[in-house]
């Protein structure tokens, strides 16, 4: 397996991006409980490894959140099933290696202090929870006055006073001593306007080192927003491991190096993070989209481009992720390139998404038979739209590649 050099920190943020997206409406806002948490910690003399483990869990705090719907419920300053994402979050960065260590922080995120503070944990991992949780609230608090487009500074001691009153209930009480002092400033307000928060954070992660980083541990975070990205719709389940492993499948067939095929199966794994914007009832909508509709889904390949571009590094799987609805023709998007700008593996990501997505059971089709896939495949690489040497490779490994589309390898 090949190492990757890449800045852990820089990859989270282009990552959360992704997570950006589910707000719709409600952008950056794990981008400002970030700054908000790291500046309450600083004002208490945290270490700086406290307030990089802080920053981490902040930024991906909602991880355990797909679904519009859902989001939409969190924008509530109180909702009583707000724990649930708790723990799809904390399972998801358990499953890193790199990131496991954040999981107790982001399944304590929305635990009130009054029972937190007795929990059987590390006073860190305590303290740093309830720290996102209450800069998660002040956030909330701030969404009434973005929506309504006014002065932030017009709402901030209604929001003091809201925090206060949670003090020792929902709050550690040094926490919001914090708040209130740091709160004070007309400064700490103006910068969690999107340009001054973004540029706040970019400088943090521009102080964290680049590091190599195995295969398997990087393979771990992207398998994350996959799983993010495929728990939108009951019908995507698994869509994106299985593009990838049938993705890598080709590519060692083709003969691919190692290197290569690595890479493929990252560029499967995130090549939807896109579609994290995409409303849950289209995903979902049983019937033909109108036109206004397709606009809004196609999109997406554009958006996995915009996300993960700035990942220094990830050049060649941003480049054949945000390919994958690209057609030989010219006639894919979003960039509607043609050859020679649509490398080999761009192919195989391209032919292998429609591969999966035909194997799987949408809510206009039932999943089709692997004969039926490739008549369909056949066609469009007679269209000129499929490479056809992708195409024939898929057909003379068809048992294998249908039992990987899936699942059953």
């Amino acid at each position: 397996m090949s190492d990757y050099n890449i800045n852990l920190h820089e990859a989270i943020y282009s990552l959360s991006d992704a997570l950006d997206l589910v707000g719709v409406t409600h952008i950056h806002h794990g981008k400002r409980v970030a700054y908000m948490a790291v500046e309450f910690g600083k004002y208490l003399g945290w270490t700086r490894s406290w307030l990089d483990d802080l920053f981490q869990a902040a930024i991906l705090h909602d991880c355990g959140v797909s679904k519009t719907t859902v989001h939409a419920k969190l924008a509530q300053f109180e909702w009583e099933q707000e724990g649930e994402h708790c723990r799809i979050g904390a399972d998801l960065l358990a499953s890193s290696p790199l990131l496991r260590h954040l999981s107790p922080i982001v399944l304590h995120h929305h635990t009130h202090w009054s029972k937190l503070k007795d929990a059987d944990l590390p006073m860190n991992v305590k303290l740093a929870a309830n720290c996102i949780y209450m800069a998660d609230r002040v956030d909330i608090l701030m969404l009434k006055y973005i929506a309504d487009q006014v002065d932030i500074l017009l709402g901030k001691e209604a929001i003091r006073k809201k925090v206060a009153e949670k003090c020792g209930e929902w709050f550690c009480r040094e926490l919001v001593d914090a708040f209130m002092e740091v709160s004070r400033s007309e400064a700490f307000w103006f910068s969690l306007e999107a340009n001054h928060v973004n540029s706040y954070l970019s400088i943090w992660t521009s102080e964290t080192a680049s590091r190599n980083m195995s295969f398997g541990e990087l393979r771990s975070i992207a398998h994350i927003f996959s799983c993010i990205v495929d728990a939108k719709s009951p019908f995507t389940r698994e869509h994106s491991d299985r593009v990838a492993a049938l993705a890598r499948k080709i590519g060692e067939l083709f003969g691919l190096s190692e290197r290569n095929c690595e890479m493929l199966e990252l560029a499967g794994l995130l090549h939807d993070i896109g579609k994290l914007r995409v409303p849950d009832e289209l995903l979902d909508k049983p019937g033909r989209f109108t036109e206004s509709e397709k606009i809004t889904v196609r999109r997406h390949s554009f958006d996995t481009y915009s996300i993960l571009r700035n990942i220094k590094g990830f050049e060649q799987v941003t480049l054949w992720a945000s390919q994958h609805h690209e057609r030989l023709d010219g006639n894919g998007y979003p960039f509607h390139a043609k050859p020679p700008d649509l490398s080999l593996e761009a192919r195989i990501i391209e032919t292998v998404d429609v591969f999966q997505a035909l194997a799987q059971r949408r809510p206009y089709r039932d999943s089709l038979e692997p004969d039926k896939i490739m008549d369909i495949l056949v066609k469009e690489s007679e269209k000129g739209r499929l490479d056809p040497k992708v195409v024939e490779k898929v057909g003379a490994h068809i048992q294998e590649c249908w039992l990987t589309a899936i699942g059953g390898t």
